[in-house]
C-alpha cells in the first residue's frame, strides 16, 4: 500500500469495514487528471482487480474543526 500513500493525489485512505475494502479521498484538477491517476493507479497495485468511483458534484460543507467544548 506504499504505493497508494505516496500518490500526492490522494488526501486520505482508509481499510473500510462492508461492501468495500478500501476509501481513498483523491483530489485532482479535473477528469483528464482523474483518469491518469486511475490507470497509475491500477497499473501500479498488484492484484488490484475492481475499482468503484464517485464523485462530488459540489462541495455544500467542508470543516476540519470538531466540536469540543
Amino acid at each position: 500500500m506504499t504505493v497508494v500513500t505516496e500518490m500526492p493525489e490522494v488526501l486520505g485512505f482508509w481499510r473500510m469495514a462492508g461492501e468495500y475494502d478500501y476509501l481513498m479521498r483523491v483530489q485532482v484538477a479535473d477528469m483528464k487528471r482523474y483518469d491518469d491517476f486511475y490507470k497509475r493507479l491500477v497499473n501500479s497495485v498488484p492484484g488490484l482487480s475492481d475499482v468503484t468511483s464517485s464523485f462530488s458534484m459540489e462541495q455544500i460543507k467542508y470543516t476540519t474543526s470538531l466540536p469540543i467544548e
